[in-house]
């Protein structure tokens, strides 16, 4: 009588199989979920067949990989909760017709992305009145969202050196959050970037590419459990 003998390759080949299926059904049930609980669920789908490949292919117990790779899942993402919906609405009203764009982003941030007539004349690091009145907005909502970070990215035309246009860039940034902080919000919550004029959204070869090049963006975001 034949002995079957069951390698370690065949036991990590079922293990993989079985991480295949998983990840299908749970993917097939992110279709009857919600917007947000699809985004998130998929993370964490994704994660958690990924983590049993990682595990069997290693050695490891699939189970083990899964649930490493599932918790990695749900970390690596932002949630879009009714929350962060009211206040993309809530901007949306406050910015009508300034220029101000309100935008979600594919990770599941909200964006303001605030050009210079609105945000700081040339050369200047001072806020005008008009991104004053957005700002006290923004800052009331976070106030209601303890959870939620935010970043906020300066940026310059090309017009000047970087020696100028880094620093410049930076400080923007910094005069939004200061103002968001004098107005409750923790400083803790909020980190600022300088991009001086690295990262141009239109042609600095015209005033119009200028000045929507100098702006402020702002992001919004809460992240999944366990993310920081």
């Amino acid at each position: 009588m034949n002995t079957i003998t069951h390698t370690p390759t065949r036991g990590r080949f079922a293990q993989r199989a079985i991480a295949i299926v998983s990840l299908t059904a749970l993917l097939g049930a992110c279709a009857d979920m919600t917007d947000t609980q699809r985004r998130t669920g998929t993370g964490a789908a994704i994660g958690a067949a990924t983590g049993a490949v990682i595990g069997s292919t290693t050695g490891g117990k699939a189970g083990t990989g899964a649930l490493i790779g599932g918790a990695l899942g749900a970390i690596a993402g932002n949630v879009w909760s009714r929350h962060m919906d009211s206040q993309k609405r809530a901007m949306e009203q406050a910015t009508q017709g300034t220029g101000v764009e309100v935008t979600r982003t594919n990770d599941n941030q909200l964006k303001l992305n605030v050009p210079a007539d609105v945000s700081f004349d040339v050369g200047r690091a001072d806020i005008k009145p008009e991104l004053r009145n957005v700002l006290e907005q923004f800052a009331n909502g976070l106030k209601t969202q303890p959870n939620t970070l935010v970043n906020v990215v300066g940026h310059t035309d090309n017009t000047g050196s970087d020696s100028v246009n880094e620093p410049l860039s930076r400080e923007r940034a910094q005069s939004v959050k200061s103002f968001l902080v004098d107005r409750g919000v923790g400083s803790s919550r909020i980190d600022t970037q300088g991009r001086g004029a690295r990262e141009p959204i239109a042609d600095n070869g015209s005033a119009d590419g200028r000045s929507r090049n100098r702006r402020v963006e702002i992001f919004l975001r809460e992240p999944a459990s366990g993310a920081s």
